[in-house]
């Protein structure tokens, strides 16, 4: 936090202490309004603001009646040709494009922006306000901001505030049963947008008016997580998501002085918000439009970078405890299923699920406590869940999938700490791969194989076990002995017998020994071994691939002699390959991908595996002609 931000923070905790809020009701215990507060001196005073500032204790909001001076606004307001005054614009209580324009053109004629910085402020911090600004119903839908009658200041907010208790109280009395949020489209929001842009792009103009958004964000934030944390005010109130739709819609969030204190503050806000309030925001920003929903994607990831280039990382010191971090990759999850939604998505086409065998018997896994790793399936995000899109479902995303990889972050991450918080810590310790799509591909590999070495270890004790129980001699690995002249007869013949007879080897180590040579396997055999199997296989003299000069892909070869159980077997050599970590140059089009993930093939697939067919079939069903 810069030094002037510090020193008006710890102000308001003093006046706090001294003077009060103003709310005879008022329950902080550190608030002078309070019943129950002790009165301080103000050295007492000046050294308790200090602490409530170190813990970041609740403020409250200034309390004011705002019945007490709205005869005398409007009525000084409907006289003709008479013009609020400046004390008169402190009843405004929240904003609407009008009022905003209004003390605007004030502000103008006077020369001075302090009346406007002021009710920015005070409403900007204040989240009951901010929530309850820019309403549909009182924003002007023309949207001309120099045709603005001074005499709507308040009448407009009579009618939003008799609008909100209505909605607040009546509606949800109405619905105990169903729950709040079936009320809502997950689309619709009552915010109207092009109003509150019209307003950023005058306000931002004016300089002194950057300083008091980042003052006014930064006293709202803090109430705000302990509001969503403790009070649950989204169940009871949906439209408090209001404030983030505002919030993110001011385009220089991304700025030094947003990034050091206030953007982080937000984040975290943010990041407590239901998973049925972030679907909705996800909903919405999907509808936003490329340019939009990238600023919005920018914005986390300048935050996410500007934090772990600003900070060290170290074994004691990891990332994934660097709240803001988490709180900036927590939130650009929601960017990236709103960028999902955003583009082109089949949902349709999903192989059916195999309906799988429940049984009270307790597998060996969970008897030696390894249930948490070894579940069945991978893992559902809720988010994904919620918003009903998964990422596999994405044909082509509103951003690529690519710009959502933050590499300072990558460079960081201690992938072996972060898996064991993925698979065992994941209810206490924050994951990177709970939001794979910010982890580039090196990244995911490392997962990958500390996943498929724990595996391998588990397997080899298993052996053990059964061994000593049978007293048989243990066989920990997997062994495959080759000649170099007959590689895929051996290979193939054995993983064949391997598989029928005792599928379970197949995860353990594999270890390679060529006939007639000398050497211990260390992964170099393996790795020799799967090169020469792959360029056996994928040779075109073979005849089970073709290989497409133009798109340089990889395809089955519809004229092979081969049967489907070949096929079978060299999908469990790639699998071996991967399983034992030896990255291979062999490369499909994605709908094979696609099919291994459950989504069945289309026409669309065409696209990057047979071009030619698919401009053909797309040139066809222009001009309305059959396809056969």
């Amino acid at each position: 936090m810069n030094r002037a931000a510090a020193k008006h923070l710890i102000e308001r905790y003093f006046r706090q202490l001294t003077e009060g809020c103003g709310n005879g009701d008022c329950t902080n215990e550190f608030c002078a309004s309070c019943c129950n507060f002790q009165p301080l001196d103000n050295n007492s005073a000046a050294a308790k603001a200090l602490e409530l500032f170190k813990i970041n204790a609740k403020l409250c909001t200034r309390h004011s009646d705002p019945s007490a001076n709205e005869h005398t606004l409007d009525s000084r307001m409907g006289d003709a040709g008479i013009c609020p005054t400046k004390e008169e614009f402190s009843d405004v209580h929240f904003l609407t494009e009008n009022n905003v324009c209004t003390i605007l053109h004030f502000c103008e004629e006077e020369g001075d922006y302090s009346t406007l910085i002021r009710a920015i402020g005070r409403i900007f911090s204040n989240a009951e306000a901010l929530m309850k600004s820019f309403r549909k119903d009182e924003c002007n839908a023309a949207g001309n901001p120099d045709s603005f009658d001074p005499t709507d200041v308040n009448k407009h907010e009579k009618q939003s505030e008799q609008t909100s208790e209505t909605m607040g109280a009546s509606s949800v009395a109405a619905l105990p049963d169903e729950g709040v949020h079936e009320m809502f489209d997950p689309s619709e929001v009552t915010v109207d947008i092009d109003a509150v842009r019209r307003v950023y792009d005058r306000l931002l103009a004016i300089d002194q008016v950057e300083a008091a958004l980042v003052n006014a964000l930064i006293y709202l934030t803090p109430n705000m997580e302990l509001d969503l944390e403790y009070l649950d005010v989204y169940e009871t109130n949906p439209d408090y998501l209001n404030i983030f739709i505002i919030v993110m819609e001011n385009s220089n969030l991304h700025s030094p002085e947003y990034l050091e204190v206030a953007l982080p503050q937000f984040c975290k806000a943010m990041s407590k918000l239901p998973v049925t309030a972030l679907a909705r925001l996800s909903k919405l920003w999907s509808a936003y439009g490329l340019s939009h929903t990238r600023r919005i994607m920018e914005t986390f990831q300048q935050l996410i970078t500007f934090t772990v280039v600003s900070n060290e990382y170290d074994g004691e010191n990891l990332v994934n405890d660097d709240e803001t971090v988490v709180a900036a990759t927590q939130c650009l999850k929601v960017v990236f299923y709103a960028s999902i939604q955003g583009g082109d998505v089949d949902v349709e086409h999903n192989e059916e699920d195999e309906e799988e065998s429940e049984s009270d018997e307790l597998s060996l896994h969970e008897l030696l406590g390894e249930e948490r790793l070894y579940k069945k399936g991978p893992r559902v995000d809720p988010l994904e869940k919620e918003v009903g899109v998964r990422s596999i479902d994405s044909r082509r995303p509103l951003i690529p999938f690519e710009d959502f990889i933050n590499e300072s972050l990558n460079e960081v991450v201690e992938m072996d700490k972060d898996f064991t918080f993925f698979k065992v810590n994941a209810e206490t310790k924050f994951s990177f791969q709970s939001c794979p799509f910010i982890l580039n591909v090196i990244t995911k590999n490392q997962g990958l194989y500390y996943d498929n070495r724990i595996r391998m270890y588990s397997e080899r004790r298993l052996t053990a076990l059964y061994s000593m129980v049978q007293g048989q001699q243990p066989n920990p690995y997997l062994k495959l002995k080759v000649r170099r002249d007959h590689i895929i007869d051996d290979a193939l013949v054995r993983l064949e017998m391997i598989s029928m007879e005792n599928p379970s080897d197949l995860k353990k180590q594999l270890f390679v020994e060529f006939e007639g040579e000398q050497g211990v396997d260390e992964g170099g055999v393996s790795k020799e071994f799967f090169q020469l199997v792959l360029e056996e296989i994928f040779n075109p003299d073979i005849g089970m691939f073709t290989y497409d000069d133009d798109t340089k892909l990889f395809w089955f070869n519809s004229s092979s002699l081969e049967n489907e159980a070949q096929y079978t077997l060299v999908g469990l050599v790639l699998g071996l390959a991967i399983y034992n970590n030896c990255i291979l140059d062999v490369h499909f089009p994605m709908v094979v991908y696609r099919k291994l993930m459950g989504k069945k093939g289309t026409y669309l697939d065409l696209s990057d595996s047979h071009p030619v067919q698919f401009s053909t079939r797309v040139s066809k069903s222009c001009l309305n002609i059959p396809v056969m």
